[in-house]
């Protein structure tokens, strides 16, 4: 794949103002967290933000069910005061509020980075509404600056690590900050693959999921319907123009 310029993907903002855009962002989309609502909560930074405003609203008397994408987000939820139902027990949800490590301007995203792609693609899937809220660093014009990240179960690994060097890019195996292979909450590896400029994500996704052995890639395609990306002090709302393919 050729490498994108700088055209292509926005300049990352500090730690300092990321942190503030994803808090604003956050914000805004928790405005849609209405009583009686079912609620997703997706994993990762941003995310926190939105887990914390909600529980700031339920102590306001917000009336509102959760159930969250990773065991990460279940131990903040609870830590706040929520008690996420499990989605076992789940079968549709009313909004989820997730993040991205990137999403383009047609609300294509690139996830998993925190680890909880194919849980997020599950509770995404089952999601009436599913909104992304990121800082401005995450939309770009042309996916791919992130590594898009595949879920392999671990029986299927040396097959699958040989299917993904058709690709002829990067493909590493996921580690743990203690140099241990990392592992998700399916106990399945995570390979890491870094294509840069993603031309055509729909042909990508088509060929990740006739590997045999991947249970799930970062690709989120047709899921997304909103997503709330802040730049400064301005969040910038961009909508699905039509429903998703989900439903």
């Amino acid at each position: 794949m050729a490498s994108c310029n700088a055209t292509c993907w926005p300049t990352v903002p500090p730690m300092a103002d990321r942190a503030r855009e994803q808090s604003l962002a956050a914000a805004r989309a928790v405005d849609e967290v209405r009583d009686g609502m079912l609620v997703g909560l997706g994993t990762g930074r941003t995310v926190a933000f939105a887990v914390r405003a909600i529980a700031a609203r339920m102590r306001g008397g917000l009336k509102i069910a959760a159930t969250a994408t990773s065991s990460a987000t279940e131990a903040l939820a609870r830590s706040l005061g929520i008690v996420p139902v499990p989605f076992e027990r789940v079968a549709r949800v009313d909004l989820t509020i997730d993040g991205a490590d990137e999403i383009d301007r047609h609300l294509r995203a690139i996830k998993g980075g925190g680890g909880a792609l194919l849980r997020e693609k599950v509770v995404a899937a089952a999601s009436c509404r599913m909104i992304v809220i990121a800082d401005g660093g995450k939309l770009v014009d042309v996916l791919g600056r992130h590594p898009l990240p595949v879920e392999v179960l671990p029986f299927a690994a040396a097959s699958v690590e040989r299917a993904l060097s058709a690709f002829g890019v990067p493909a590493p195996r996921r580690h743990a900050p203690d140099g241990a292979d990392y592992r998700t909450d399916q106990d399945a590896y995570i390979y890491d693959l870094a294509f840069g400029a993603i031309a055509d994500p729909d042909a990508i996704a088509r060929r990740l999921e006739a590997i045999p052995g991947i249970i799930g890639h970062g690709l989120f395609l047709g899921l997304v319907d909103a997503a709330y990306v802040a730049d400064g002090e301005n969040v910038r709302v961009l909508e699905r123009p039509m429903p998703s393919n989900r439903r």
